[in-house]
């Protein structure tokens, strides 16, 4: 009777647990309307979120431990010195639509994203040299692609190259993540559905994910955010604002959670495209190493940690966190205060004071608007107190907010802008994810993005160091290179950085396998991985 007892209580035990991991909705904010759902079109954080979730790809980089994993790739191997490498694809895996995953969906999926006419954002970490890389497919299955030169760190860069099918019936649809788009309704929500034919199984065989869905609420006001997560309406807030952080933590301790230095940056520039809306005399302001360097001399980077992240943040030098410590150029320091240095650059650059107000030679006061995302409050925040600052040299800057959609239609299509404040999330330590950014023809060369050639001869050696790393297969040649793009960016200041922010998250203790990472994203990266435990409340201020 005792082993009958006892077997019973652990069929009951083993039930309980199948129960609390099997089904149920994890809801949390999408907090920008996604700009586009077509994985290698993504440039926003928004669509980058629902494309890591839906896309399958051949290496995992693991947000925890940072080292690569096998997923739709079995095994990898890279030959012909890091111009080529060849996958063994797993085999047996589906789409999300039932129809089989292989070789074919591979080379489709490459073919698309290195097409010129395409301008992926993501191909540009793939650009090593000129010419186009060649894909072939091998029996086992498996594919090899070939670049016209060496691409550093290449295995690295497959984890941001979700694979689409090659068939032409609703492939725009099909996935080989854990969750595929089951409805998407303009400015109310995204809802991802499981993936029935997802390929990875727990450790006890058990097929993932264990939720059923996710559904994204597209959120723009954080303290709506907030009292929706109070109240268990949401599961997870992916990045805390540091007020709403001690808030959480001081009502239910274990509930916000920080992960120490991140991969995010906040950061200003001005629109230097030559084209844009903006007045002549303004673009030579913008297009001055001078006016850029005073502009950054006078903001009190020290004063933006303490007061707008409460500590929660260090002031910024360069483009790679104290978090990357093998990338970063710990040679640079941030750009100290100095009111009085920044008026010297200013008239070294012919620009003079007349009372308080700032003219330039031809006696135009020195005015210029800054957008930036509304419902932000730590940019707003911060944009408020730059405005401060900068009336201290005579400057007048005008705050624009506006919701995201908007702000990425004005920096990158209208160019309907003078100055904006962002903030920057790195997805890899490694340089070539940043690609990108730093190739004067990238997309996402901010301030002067899509160039037919370099606009200026620091640009055109930061492509060329951008290059050199990329194609080395020597760690410490690579570093070199990038080391001299951070000095070049420290020196030019085209982003001109202000802080680097520490991962805050927040966590309902209904939700099971949650562990906060460094990389994007930082609180759901094992989504697949997590389950809700039986109804669990928060604890009431």
């Amino acid at each position: 009777m005792k082993k009958l007892a006892g077997l019973l209580l652990g069929l009951i035990l083993a039930a309980t647990l199948a129960e609390a991991q099997w089904g149920g909705t994890l809801r949390f904010a999408l907090r920008s309307e996604p700009k586009t759902l077509v994985p290698h079109l993504v440039a926003d954080e928004s669509s980058e979120l629902i494309r890591y979730l839906t896309g399958g790809v051949l290496i995992r980089q693991n947000r925890v431990t940072q080292e690569l994993e096998p997923h739709l790739a079995v095994s990898w191997k890279l030959s012909d010195g890091g111009r080529a490498i060849t996958f063994r694809l797993r085999e047996g895996v589906r789409f999300s639509d039932g129809t089989p995953f292989g070789a074919e969906d591979v080379a489709h999926t490459f073919a698309l994203l290195m097409d010129p006419a395409v301008h992926s954002p993501t191909a540009d970490s793939f650009r090593s040299a000129d010419g186009n890389p060649v894909v072939e497919t091998l029996p086992g299955p498996q594919v090899r692609i070939r670049f016209p030169a060496p691409v550093a760190g290449l295995e690295r860069l497959f984890d941001q190259v979700p694979i689409q099918s090659a068939r032409p019936a609703r492939k725009e649809m099909a996935s080989l993540g854990p969750f595929s788009v089951g409805e998407y309704k303009r400015g109310s929500h995204v809802l991802l559905e499981r993936n029935p034919h997802y390929w990875r199984k727990d450790k006890t065989g058990r097929a993932l994910p264990y939720l059923d869905a996710i559904r994204l609420e597209i959120l723009q006001n954080r303290e709506t955010e907030l009292l929706r997560f109070r109240r268990g309406e949401f599961h997870l807030i992916n990045k805390l604002d540091p007020e709403a952080f001690e808030r959480l933590a001081a009502e239910s301790p274990g509930v916000a959670r920080n992960g120490g230095p991140s991969l995010e940056s906040d950061f200003l520039w001005f629109n230097q495209v030559p084209n844009s809306p903006v007045p002549k005399h303004k673009q030579a302001w913008f297009q001055s190493r001078e006016f850029r360097r005073a502009i950054s001399a006078a903001i009190q980077r020290a004063d933006l940690c303490r007061v707008v992240y409460r500590g929660y943040a260090t002031p910024a030098a360069g483009p790679v966190s104290p978090a990357n410590r093998f990338w970063i150029n710990s040679a640079l320091s941030p750009h100290p205060y100095d009111s009085a240095g920044a008026l010297s650059r200013l008239k070294r650059d012919g620009f003079s004071q007349r009372g308080p107000a700032l003219y330039d030679r031809a006696g135009s006061p020195v005015e210029f608007s800054l957008i930036t995302n509304a419902g932000n409050k730590a940019r707003e925040r911060m944009a408020a107190m730059i405005q401060h600052d900068l009336s201290k040299i005579g400057i007048k800057l005008n705050i624009v907010t506006l919701d995201f959609a908007s702000l990425l239609e004005r920096i990158t299509k209208t160019f309907q802008y003078e100055s904006c404040l962002l903030g920057l999330t790195n997805l890899d330590p490694d340089p070539n994810s940043q690609m990108n950014v730093w190739l004067s023809s990238a997309s996402n060369h901010q301030w002067n993005p899509n160039q037919k050639t370099p606009a200026t001869p620091w640009e055109a050696e930061i492509d060329r160091l951008m290059r050199e790393q990329a194609s080395s297969p020597d760690a410490s040649r690579r570093k070199a290179a990038f080391d001299r793009v951070q000095r070049i960016v420290h020196e030019e200041a085209p982003f001109i950085y202000l802080v680097t922010k520490n991962t805050l998250a927040a966590v309902s203790p209904a939700v099971r396998n949650a562990r906060v990472a460094a990389l994007h994203p930082n609180i759901y990266w094992n989504a697949d991985e997590l389950y809700l435990a039986p109804e669990t409340t928060l604890k009431k201020p």
